[in-house]
């Protein structure tokens, strides 16, 4: 056994070595848990968090739908978010997490919503 870490955390900071997010362009974090999924739009130089949906918002959870529905909504509603607080572009971090299922389905959310990235 080489050490106490996760092969999912050594890719989140192999990916975190990669990209961080600024005022202009943030970082679009995506968190999975088994039942639900968070999303949120993070300034890494000022340490601080923009916005963030998650599947448990009410709008969200009220609707019968699929986990992987859910997070199409869930990328819809931080795109809709960021859009208001006037960012057009951003950073996509999967979090160490494959971009497959839950993963992909929010970042076409948030395309659809109108983000770039």
């Amino acid at each position: 056994m080489s050490s106490n870490i996760s092969n999912k955390q050594k890719i989140k900071y192999r990916i975190r070595k990669k990209i961080s997010g600024t005022a202009v362009k943030p970082r679009l974090s995506v968190f999975r848990s088994n039942a639900e999924i968070y999303a949120q739009l993070i300034d890494d130089n000022n340490g601080v968090t923009l916005t963030a949906a998650a599947s448990t918002d009410k709008e969200i959870a009220a609707q019968k739908s699929t986990k992987s529905e859910k997070s199409k909504l869930v990328g819809q509603a931080i795109a809709r978010k960021a859009i208001e607080l006037g960012l057009s572009t951003c950073v996509f971090d999967r979090g160490g997490n494959l971009y497959h299922g839950r993963i992909k389905a929010v970042a076409e959310g948030a395309r659809e919503g109108g983000l770039k990235f």
